[in-house]
């Protein structure tokens, strides 16, 4: 007998499949909706969420990239990975917001890592817009699509032009910039 949470997990990952192999890689609209408690957070655009029936999902806020956060090696104890100005405060503002709260997730795709990439709703506020607002991330421009792409673009405008949180620094280099030259080194 196969346990409920295993075949939720696998109906839900069916569906997410023949939903990406009918449409574009993002959509205008939700490929579903999720509800659920928010678990972890893992830095300033990624977080883990239990859902009613007990099933975990990885999510990646769409839209946003906030910046890296120095990784540590948990054997060794030293760092493995440097991190940006701002990743700790922007994992600090994220974590204050959605931690053990009960969040709507509209699924707006699945990226190559199979986190589900979507906007996050606690009552009427959209999260992954706040964390542009208040300056904590970039609005991914790579990654944005019409009808959200000039409402994000337009908050990350303001927050630079108030000098907000990350904005606060001359010239802050993008995640995906860092993340690039990470790679090539």
């Amino acid at each position: 007998m196969i346990p409920t949470r295993k075949i939720l997990l696998i109906v839900f990952s069916l569906t997410a499949i023949i939903c990406l192999s009918t449409t574009p890689l993002l959509t205008k609209e939700p490929i579903r909706t999720v509800n659920g408690i928010v678990t972890q957070v893992s830095d300033g655009d990624t977080v883990k969420l239990e859902t009613a029936e007990g099933t975990e999902l990885k999510i990646r806020l769409y839209g946003i990239d906030a910046p890296e956060m120095e990784k540590i090696n948990r054997r060794t104890g030293t760092v493995s990975k440097p991190g940006q100005p701002y990743g700790e405060e922007a994992y600090k503002a994220l974590k204050s917001k959605m931690l053990d709260s009960r969040v709507k997730v509209e699924i707006m795709a699945i990226d190559r890592y199979k986190r589900m990439v979507g906007i996050v709703h606690i009552d009427s506020k959209n999260i992954n817009l706040e964390m542009v607002k208040e300056g904590w991330a970039w609005a991914y421009r790579q990654y944005l699509d019409r009808p959200y792409a000039s409402e994000y673009l337009d908050a990350e405008r303001e927050a630079r032009t108030k000098r907000l949180s990350l904005w606060q620094q001359p010239n802050p280099q993008p995640p995906w910039e860092f993340r690039k030259l990470m790679r090539s080194r």
